[in-house]
């Protein structure tokens, strides 16, 4: 779809998926990134992570960009004002299907995590085999790194006696992971989907990173048409549709593609910032 003149003046927001997307593949923000980022900021374009990781999983370089005031995070379920660490919104999957849920993955051999108020809790005696579910070593390292360990998934969920941002899996088997997922989808009243090929998400239903933006835009006073979102997964899918303009990484999942307005380069190319630029007509950087 080509967008007007217009609309390219009146963007006012740009939400980023960050895994596959702003970072390249060993997790990492590059200058000159960063630089374009300031440069949006600077000229009064809101700029935010719309990510599926918990608050507490954002890299140290988003939490500590000061231009980036708000991040959308576990797929939308929690939006949060950076500076304070205030929860704007939330939107949980329920005690009771967290723990049906969380059944349905036990019955398949996963790596599973819940996440709560932003923190990410995962299966300890799972996460001592973390090679066997996550085959990419920069995820391992993200994995290692953000989550706390529990003896059993199941007697956090009983001690916090109410919804979870999100429900979690990683799957040794691909062929698992589409069973599993059907049997989520059958319990109703929540949103399945997955950043990548062997894991899969669960978020409240209505939940998603396109939903998140929307409300965030209309408490800013900023309309859909004025919101460009960039993203990579299957995930990303409905946010690329919702946005006022959406694109994708060239390194995109085949319905991520299909969804947006526009292709970009991959997230090792700088893509999102090198779209920015000439989509704006930047002197390029």
């Amino acid at each position: 779809m080509k967008k007007t003149a217009e609309m390219m003046e009146n963007i006012r927001m740009i939400g980023f998926d960050l895994d596959g997307t702003l970072l390249t593949t060993d997790k990492r923000i590059t200058a000159y990134t960063e630089k374009v980022l300031r440069t949006a900021a600077e000229k009064g374009i809101v700029v935010l992570p719309a990510t599926g990781r918990p608050v507490l999983g954002l890299p140290k370089e988003i939490r500590e960009f000061p231009e980036m005031k708000y991040a959308v995070t576990s797929n939308g379920a929690r939006i949060v004002e950076m500076a304070s660490g205030k929860t704007l919104f939330e939107k949980t999957v329920s005690a009771e299907k967290t723990g049906k849920i969380l059944d349905i993955f036990e019955k398949y051999d996963t790596l599973r995590e819940v996440y709560y108020d932003g923190k990410g809790y995962v299966d300890r005696s799972k996460w001592e085999q973390i090679h066997r579910y996550i085959k990419i070593p920069a995820m391992v390292e993200y994995v290692l790194a953000t989550r706390t360990p529990a003896e059993h998934l199941e007697e956090i969920v009983r001690k916090e006696n109410r919804g979870a941002d999100k429900v979690q899996a990683f799957f040794s088997s691909v062929e698992e992971k589409w069973k599993a997922i059907k049997e989520v989808q059958k319990l109703g009243g929540v949103e399945a989907t997955g950043a990548l090929e062997y894991n899969v998400e669960v978020n409240g239903e209505g939940v998603h990173k396109g939903a998140a933006l929307l409300w965030l835009g209309e408490r800013l006073g900023i309309a859909k048409k004025e919101i460009m979102a960039f993203g990579d997964g299957a995930n990303d899918t409905i946010m690329l549709q919702t946005a006022g303009v959406g694109v994708a990484m060239s390194n995109a999942v085949p319905e991520a593609i299909e969804a947006a307005d526009y292709i970009t380069g991959s997230n090792d190319e700088d893509g999102a910032a090198r779209f920015i630029e000439e989509y704006f007509g930047w002197e390029r950087g």
